[in-house]
């Protein structure tokens, strides 16, 4: 499976049972995100550190609800938690990934 490009193809690989093991972590646990498994996306990032796993890994705790968890992963990423829905910092994130 190719790596997607745009919002559009990404969610066309949805319809897969798993994600390329040939992805990015980061690109892996967004497609479990997608897929609702916030474990198996959680798991995809956990281990990692660097700046886009820990946006990441931010976000996860934010949908979670664990705010002080997501504040200090978004501080490892350089950032701020947004204001914005959920939803909205997903296909941000997302476009940045990809």
């Amino acid at each position: 499976m190719k790596i997607p490009v745009n919002l559009q193809e990404f969610e066309a690989t949805l319809r897969n049972e798993y994600p390329s093991s040939q992805w990015k972590p980061e690109l892996q646990a967004m497609w479990w995100d997608a897929k609702g498994d916030w474990y198996r996306a959680h798991e995809c990032v956990d281990h990692l550190s660097d700046r886009w796993a820990s946006w990441v890994h931010a976000y996860l705790h934010r949908k979670e609800g664990d705010l002080w968890n997501a504040d200090y992963w978004y501080g490892r990423a350089g950032k701020r938690r947004p204001s914005k829905p959920l939803q909205e910092e997903f296909t941000d994130l997302l476009n940045q990934i990809l």
